[in-house]
């Protein structure tokens, strides 16, 4: 390997990044695939949704090389050992649009908070206009996560530093059982200080890169490729994702969230396979529900009539390029020219808002909405459409549409398919461009409402058992109690 401190020539860098775009992103999918078609033949028919003729798993769980979710737990009985939690978070959910980092955070360990555990969270200062985590009573001391926002910084901006402090403080008061980071909240350089760490990873690099793929196969004839993703792809990519395989292991505990983030962490991460478990996210299982009358209301304000055979489509989130919103776009530009009982309802606000605004009647932008008014946008809609150009984690907003029972149509990314859209009866799945979604809104057109509706019950039984708030909890319950006592680890 030539010194560092001898130039490279320009060609031969850039032979190095032309080969690099053209064969990591084709070779890591070709071996996960390998590997994944064995991992499918043998516990696909252990875990088929309401499949009893098979024995229940047994073992020891850090063996489990499939997502926790699976497995049966029970929210009745209080947890065998109360547990002290410290938790690292850049953000602590205050306003009312948290991101899903923030969100996933704040419903995991309230949830863990009011089964008895002493959750600590230590992270940037609060924003004082939307500060709603104040502990006012006793009750709420006991039954929501105790708050360590560090100083010496505006709202929101994260100082590690600062927040270890604060840790050490409090670990010397009574050491804590477990210590959770999501993703790098705590730096690999300190994680290497604290063996009881369980680290959430809500992306990786390899998957960055995926994504900016992607994104550049969706440019027009023509179009230039950004600056920003040359000097990102050519400069910036290969040196993090060796960087990541690197450091990832100085974390004792890593828990995807997607069966294919595991597999990854595995396979190419090189993580050694006890210390890698596999936790979907989930999402409040009272807040999302199949709703007739919100869903009568949701549809009359679009002008809708109760026996309307309109077929309304619906995404939901940030609209800005990575989400697909291009791909969104043109597909549905295209189906109003051959269907006029058709409508589509975008929930968020972004960029793209006013082009949506362009094609006239048929799309309704809502802007960004709050928990309460997204549960009648997700039972207003007839299909739930998520053309993500971001292979990476699991979108929220998918769990959230199958709890509310409507079927998907999602891009066909290993992590959606394999942990979401696991049957094709929940719905349809396409590859990221114009063409293949497109095809698909006219199959789930020619469906019909009743088919779809059909289609969405199957969603809600299988996303009530895998996506909840609670399954999510109870896992992670598990996990850290397994980290703190082996006898933990042997399930059942």
């Amino acid at each position: 390997m030539p010194s560092q401190t001898k130039p490279k020539k320009p060609n031969s860098h850039f032979r190095l990044c032309t080969f690099l775009f053209f064969t990591v992103p084709f070779t890591i999918p070709a071996l996960l695939l390998i590997r994944a078609s064995s991992y499918s033949s043998s516990t696909s028919a252990v875990f088929s949704c309401h499949d009893t003729t098979q024995p229940p798993w047994s073992g020891d769980l850090q063996t489990a090389q499939f997502a926790w979710n699976r497995l049966a737990f029970s929210l009745t009985n209080p947890p065998p050992k109360t547990l002290k939690i410290a938790v690292f978070s850049r953000k602590w959910p205050t306003g009312p649009n948290p991101g899903g980092m923030e969100r996933h955070a704040l419903t995991l360990h309230t949830v863990l908070a009011r089964r008895g555990h002493r959750v600590h969270v230590f992270t940037s200062p609060l924003d004082p206009s939307h500060e709603t985590n104040k502990n006012t009573n006793v009750s709420d001391k006991i039954t929501n996560p105790t708050i360590h926002p560090h100083g010496d910084a505006e709202p929101g901006k994260w100082r590690y530093n600062k927040a270890w402090e604060l840790y050490q403080e409090e670990d010397q008061k009574q050491p804590f059982d477990v210590v959770h980071s999501e993703s790098v909240a705590l730096p690999y350089w300190k994680a290497r200080e604290v063996p009881n760490l369980a680290v959430t990873w809500h992306g990786i690099a390899l998957e960055s890169l995926h994504s900016s793929i992607y994104q550049d196969l969706i440019r027009k004839p023509g179009e230039p490729r950004s600056q920003s993703f040359n000097a990102s792809l050519y400069s910036a990519v290969l040196p993090k994702i060796l960087e990541e395989i690197r450091f990832f292991h100085n974390y004792a505990h890593h828990i995807a969230i997607s069966d294919s983030c595991g597999e990854m962490l595995r396979d190419v991460y090189q993580i050694p396979e006890k210390r890698v478990h596999v936790i979907l996210n989930g999402v409040d299982e009272h807040g999302f529900t199949s709703d007739e009358k919100l869903r009568s209301l949701f549809r009359s304000k679009l002008g809708l009539q109760e026996n309307s055979a309109a077929i309304v489509l619906g995404a939901a989130g940030r609209l800005v390029k990575d989400k697909g919103h291009p791909l969104l776009f043109e597909a549905f530009s295209k189906l109003m020219e051959t269907h006029s009982n058709v409508h589509l309802v975008v929930a968020g606000s972004g960029p793209w808002e006013q082009r949506y605004k362009k094609l006239g009647d048929k799309v309704t932008v809502l802007g960004s909405l709050d928990s309460n008014e997204l549960k009648g946008f997700y039972n207003g809609i007839d299909i739930f459409v998520n053309p993500t150009l971001r292979p990476q984690g699991l979108d929220l907003t998918l769990m959230e549409a199958m709890l509310s029972g409507k079927p998907m149509m999602a891009s066909r990314y290993p992590s959606i398919k394999r942990s979401v859209v696991v049957n094709d009866e929940f719905g349809f799945m396409f590859a990221p461009n114009v063409e293949a979604l497109t095809a698909v809104m006219e199959v789930a057109v020619a469906e019909g409402a009743e088919r779809l509706a059909e289609r969405g019950r199957k969603c809600r039984e299988y996303a009530a058992e895998m996506f909840t708030a609670s399954k999510m909890a109870l896992a992670y319950e598990r996990l850290f109690l397994c980290i703190k006592e082996k006898r933990f680890c042997i399930y059942p």
